[in-house]
């Protein structure tokens, strides 16, 4: 059974469909847990998608369960120098590259590695406060009065860097995404027990402190684009992030994760609610009624009249919509397996076996091979 979720979810990678892809390869992982190689499958189709976290953890989880997986270590590399973990990914890439002597992606990899390495490392030198000044002791001759305007301005380039400060960086990266109706916060911290993490919630306000013995302690405490509700809001230690999901008081696009001044402007996402009203001004031209021009425009989008496959494609479009999950895993599954052939809404009918595909009048079905 998990071969054949395998096999469906490679074709659905082959055809571009990586989010299906995801979701087949992890129903195969469902049945089969200890299986490399589709964890490494998935891998790849999470790069896909930009889930290099999730890459990573798959491509780890391979490697522990296969170590001698050549791919695995790639990906792994892959997905972790996208997070610029160059030096985890180089190492990654080291191991990959004695598996695999004869593959250039991994000695190509390597040198980008090295050069990003190099690149991060004069990053950090630019920062620091560099060289000490070398102080110049006057002569004891008749050039006294030149040494002393030298030592005069080796004391002046001294007190000029002695006022520069490197600006500190995070210890740990964060990202953010939303969604109508909440963001979820990622912090970037790899293997941080969950008791050495404390996350408050308060009405415009989140506090995140990572406190590990032996290190400096992290704090993150931004004041926030939008009011949350802290009762809705959670968070999860997981192995490589800490991940906050906050709970939005409306449904509203944050134009960043934290306030300032220049983004107090909000768009509404879903548009004005019902209760709403626009404001009105005077004015000498006939006022107009959007609220009922809008609703006009909605009503004759919906009694658009289509032909052809633009009015099937819709109709296949209105089912899924509205259709509840039993509903949409039958088309998908049957559409999968079919190739596009079939497409049924009965998760009964379909479930259970393989559905075979059905070609038009005159055609052959023929396998893809790949």
């Amino acid at each position: 059974m998990a071969s054949d979720f395998e096999t469906r979810a490679k074709e659905a990678f082959i055809d571009d469909h990586f989010e299906l892809a995801v979701e087949l390869y992890s129903q195969a992982i469902d049945i089969n847990p200890k299986s490399a190689e589709i964890l490494a499958d998935r891998a790849q189709a999470h790069i896909k998608l930009k889930n290099f976290t999730e890459a990573v953890a798959d491509a780890s989880n391979a490697i522990e369960l296969d170590p001698s997986m050549a791919k695995a270590y790639l990906r792994k590399a892959i997905a972790c120098m996208k997070l610029e973990e160059y030096q985890t990914a180089k190492a990654a890439l080291g191991k990959g590259a004695s598996l695999a002597p004869g593959d250039s992606r991994f000695s190509n990899l390597i040198k980008e590695c090295d050069e990003l390495i190099a690149e991060e490392t004069s990053d950090l030198a630019k920062h620091s406060l560099g060289e000490a000044p070398t102080s110049v002791e006057p002569s004891s001759g008749g050039k006294s009065s030149d040494g002393a305007k030298s030592a005069q301005a080796a004391n002046d380039l001294s007190n000029q860097v002695a006022t520069v400060r490197p600006t500190k960086q995070p210890k740990y990266r964060h990202e953010y995404y939303q969604k109508p109706e909440e963001v979820v916060v990622t912090i970037f911290a790899k293997g941080v027990p969950a008791k050495n993490v404390h996350v408050d919630f308060g009405e415009q306000i989140l506090s995140v402190t990572i406190d590990v013995p032996g290190e400096d302690s992290y704090l993150f405490q931004p004041r926030l684009f939008g009011k949350i509700i802290p009762d809705k809001c959670r968070y999860e230690v997981l192995s490589t992030k800490v991940e906050i999901r906050l709970s939005k008081v409306e449904k509203i696009h944050w134009a960043s994760l934290e306030f300032s001044n220049e983004s107090r402007v909000q768009q509404k996402i879903n548009g004005p609610s019902a209760e709403s009203k626009r404001p009105t001004y005077p004015s000498s031209k006939p006022s107009k009624d959007w609220d009922k021009l809008e609703a006009q425009v909605k009503k004759e989008e919906k009694d658009e009249k289509l032909d052809g496959d633009a009015a099937l494609n819709k109709f296949f479009r209105d089912i899924y919509k509205d259709a509840d999950e039993d509903t949409r895993r039958a088309m998908s599954k049957s559409f999968v397996e079919s190739n596009g052939t079939v497409l049924s809404t009965n998760w009964k009918e379909v479930g259970s076996k393989k559905v075979e595909g059905s070609p038009p009048d005159g055609m052959e079905m023929k396998r893809w091979e790949y």
